[in-house]
């Protein structure tokens, strides 16, 4: 059962290290800091700034399943409510009634826990979603209720009532959510918010295409759709490439200095960080994780500044929040939503045995 409380007025940082950690070296454009990241110089393409983040400890994330893996797999199976359903294992409610905008089933068949991270989008069913929250689902898992938001407002059919993992064959599995589209849903939950950011996103990318992608753009009410566009994708992977490429490089040269995520900024603003517990689950993630950054950038394109470590660096360190939600599985994970003065942040901590680190850390601008 799901345990929810809330904590006014928070004093201190939610992020602060609950262990001593040596001192970090310091090296020519570095800054230092006594919290548990800290920022690199950037990595730079357009509008678009990306500055990598290391962390002072990494974890062993190797028994956690994502949601690109599972449905590559067939290991988990997503469906609208009410549709088929597969084996029950224990003796727990089934999702029942009919399909719904805002609810969908997930069985997660295999051997491993599996993550789920807002702003990832599910594509089929009768309309694409988008999960609202991150949240890790149990191993050999009874049926679950997701909660998501639509990101496709204009269809509700669908010759199968089963999902997957992108359109067209993505090599990069479930496409993830610009920021301001993953923002809606994790913080201002409200599906009305969601819809009118997907038709902003959508008008955004059809003001900077020619006329036939622009019609083409225009055509379809699916958010997925609209950036599966063969010229839409060409326009974001030409700012998603060059830094996908180069951080992927600094990753692996970052390797045992524990690279775990990045702060991002559009045209000159930090607008977004994204902090995992090991390298290895950041790299699963990077490719989608970049190119919503890139959409971003693309749809957003103005005059750009250009921000320094020092901004980057500050932006994660201020984590003290006025007050905290915390929504708890108890044994599975923790959730924890922190408000702060012109800030959310969110941390999924796992509660799995042997675990009890943060899965990953996600901070928006406000």
């Amino acid at each position: 059962m799901s345990v929810k409380i809330v904590v006014p007025f928070l004093g201190l940082a939610a992020f602060a290290v609950l262990a001593i950690f040596p001192l970090w070296s310091t090296k020519a454009g570095e800054t230092t800091t006594s919290g548990e990241y800290k920022v690199l110089p950037p990595v730079r393409h357009g509008n678009l700034t990306v500055f990598p983040v290391v962390a002072a400890a990494s974890h062993n994330t190797q028994q956690f399943l994502t949601l690109d893996e599972g449905l590559k797999s067939g290991e988990v199976v997503v469906t609208e409510s009410g549709g088929v359903q597969p084996m029950i294992r224990r003796r727990t409610p089934i999702p029942s009634g009919g399909a719904q905008v805002n609810r969908l089933v997930l069985v997660n068949n295999s051997k491993r826990p599996l993550i789920l991270l807002a702003g990832e989008i599910v594509t089929g069913g009768k309309q694409d979603r988008v999960i609202g929250k991150d949240r890790i689902v149990p191993a050999e898992s009874d049926p679950i209720d997701l909660s998501v938001f639509c990101v496709e407002p204009g269809r509700w059919t669908g010759a199968s009532a089963s999902f997957g993992a992108g359109i067209g064959g993505s090599s990069y599995g479930s496409p993830m959510a610009a920021p301001k589209v993953r923002a809606k849903a994790m913080a201002d939950k409200d599906q009305a918010q969601v819809w009118s950011e997907v038709r902003s996103a959508q008008a955004g990318v059809a003001a900077r295409m020619p006329a036939p992608a622009a019609a083409a753009v225009n055509g379809t009410t699916s958010y997925a759709r609209v950036m599966a566009n063969d010229e839409v994708k060409q326009q974001v992977d030409a700012v998603a490439v060059p830094v996908e490429r180069e951080y992927r490089s600094v990753i692996q040269q970052l390797r045992d200095r524990n690279a775990v995520g990045v702060v991002v900024a559009v045209n000159g603003q930090i607008i977004w960080a994204d902090m995992f517990a090991s390298t290895d689950l950041l790299e699963k993630y990077w490719p989608k994780l970049v190119r919503s950054y890139a959409a971003e950038a693309f749809v957003s394109r103005t005059s750009s500044t250009q921000t320094d470590v020092k901004a980057a660096q500050a932006f994660l360190d201020n984590l003290a929040g006025r007050h905290e939600t915390v929504d708890s599985e108890p044994g599975l994970y923790r959730h924890t939503e922190i408000a702060g003065e012109g800030f959310r942040a969110f941390e999924l901590t796992s509660l799995l045995p042997k675990t009890g680190f943060e899965l990953h850390v996600a901070k928006m601008a406000e």
